[in-house]
């Protein structure tokens, strides 16, 4: 089986190892292979942000809708991003009825939309009850910490994360096979990581207002069982995604959250079977997704703070021996970094890209993209290395490399905060009115 370009940015080489340590690397790679012709997860098959789609239009949008497929009408509203598998679109959202006031004192409707890819039409809409988390904080909008964790499939079933502590899978004709509530659901907002899956489980990272509650959950992803729970007692902030990589045929899951006090470990790495800790590092993190390539590692907190670079071959505490660079204070920037080739790319308020050397840290340029809608909406990479920073606002499509380069900016007129997902040459983002089908027309 050929393993995409997407599926090797997650893979490290693959040494003399026991056979059946190579064959369950193996099985992890083309899986990741397969799903690489769909879009089954945040930041997609790797979780890095990597496509193999060539064909994708860098203009859409202006008045004359250039290279907009079909645009659907979208009911409710939220921060999940969209995923694609064959010509199903899968998006979440949340719905107060329009006779509702107070908001904050009524929990709203739980919904999964799948759409056709190829026209938008609405192909079902499945009501989730609600968990038991009513929340109050509305800083990210009403609807968006209530729908802010972006599903994941693998062909045969779609499992959803809601923020009011629920976790479901659905059928691909929309039916509940399994509901189960995350307790003990005392978050300090909501939930806001999503769902990972990995061989026969679904991994899903909850760090509590209580940090002695935080933990790691690994779900069966048939039944709704609990397999394993991994303690992250410690961990006081973490709305992250984690994100799988294969390091020397043997796979880690990155896990981005602050501790409850200084020093505590910002990320840490996890055997995705079972839950054991296999190393940490101190420093910051909160929101954004680890960035994997080149052998290191970068994270931050993406609430504002340093950035950080560490080797993931260590184990233990690595801090003082893995640690292989810093950079000072990054602004907030809520989406996550990304890795292309020798630099590191940062999104941050307001709308300023940095790109850093990968090896080093040193700050290769800092760039303005003026008027953009989104600096929560992680960006995607294609093989010829453009970055798309796209949401369904105002677009911005850059160059890799180390001079800054802007080879187009578009605009949809209905910004929000999904990050895209790409399949079948075209891009799917997710609005507030509407979901979009870009691609070449």
């Amino acid at each position: 089986m050929k393993v995409g370009s997407a599926a090797l940015h997650a893979k490290g080489q693959l040494p003399m190892m026991p056979r059946l340590a190579r064959i369950a690397a193996m099985l992890f790679l083309c899986s990741a292979a397969r799903a690489g012709d769909n879009w089954p997860a945040f930041r997609g098959p790797t979780g890095l942000g990597y496509t193999d789609e060539k064909d994708l239009p860098a203009e859409w949008g202006g008045k004359e809708e250039k290279n907009v497929q079909w645009k659907a009408p979208l009911k409710g509203q939220g921060h999940a991003s969209p995923i694609v598998w064959g010509e199903k679109v899968f998006v979440c959202t949340v719905y107060w009825p329009p006779d509702v006031k107070a908001r904050e004192k009524v929990m709203p409707e739980h919904h999964v939309l799948c759409f056709s890819a190829a026209d938008g039409k609405l192909l079902w809409d499945t009501q989730v009850q609600p968990g038991p988390w009513l929340r109050s904080d509305f800083r990210s909008g009403p609807g968006g910490g209530y729908a802010a964790p972006t599903p994941c499939t693998d062909g045969k079933l779609v499992w959803v994360v809601f923020g009011s502590s629920v976790i479901a899978a659905l059928d691909y004709d929309g039916k509940v096979v399994w509901r189960n509530e995350i307790v003990p659901y005392t978050f300090d907002v909501t939930i806001g990581s999503s769902p990972v899956l990995y061989g026969d489980t679904v991994l899903m990272l909850c760090a509590m207002a209580k940090p002695a509650d935080s933990c790691v959950i690994a779900y069966e992803k048939t039944t709704g069982n609990i397999r394993w729970r991994q303690s992250l007692a410690g961990t006081a902030f973490g709305h992250s995604t984690p994100v799988i990589i294969d390091i020397a045929g043997s796979p880690q899951m990155l896990i981005v959250a602050s501790g409850g006090s200084v020093g505590a470990s910002a990320i840490q790495s996890l055997d995705p079977a079972t839950g054991k800790r296999l190393w940490w590092c101190r420093g910051a993190g909160d929101v954004a997704s680890p960035a994997f390539g080149g052998g290191l590692v970068y994270f931050d907190s993406g609430r504002g703070g340093p950035g950080f670079a560490v080797d993931p071959t260590g184990s233990g505490d690595v801090s003082n021996t893995h640690l292989r660079w810093t950079v000072p204070q990054i602004p907030e920037g809520l989406s996550s970094p990304v890795i292309v080739g020798d630099y590191v790319y940062r999104l941050h308020v307001p709308g300023v890209l940095k790109c850093w050397e990968l090896k080093t840290g040193k700050q290769v340029y800092s760039e303005r993209l003026a008027g953009i809608s989104s600096t929560w909406a992680s960006p995607v990479v294609d093989p010829h290395g453009r970055l798309f920073f796209a949401n369904s606002g105002r677009s911005y499509v850059v160059k890799s490399g180390p001079e800054f380069s802007v080879l187009a900016v578009n605009d949809l007129g209905d910004p929000s905060h999904p990050s895209p997902a790409t399949a079948g040459g075209r891009m799917f983002l997710v609005g507030q009115r509407n979901v979009y089908c870009i691609g070449q027309k």
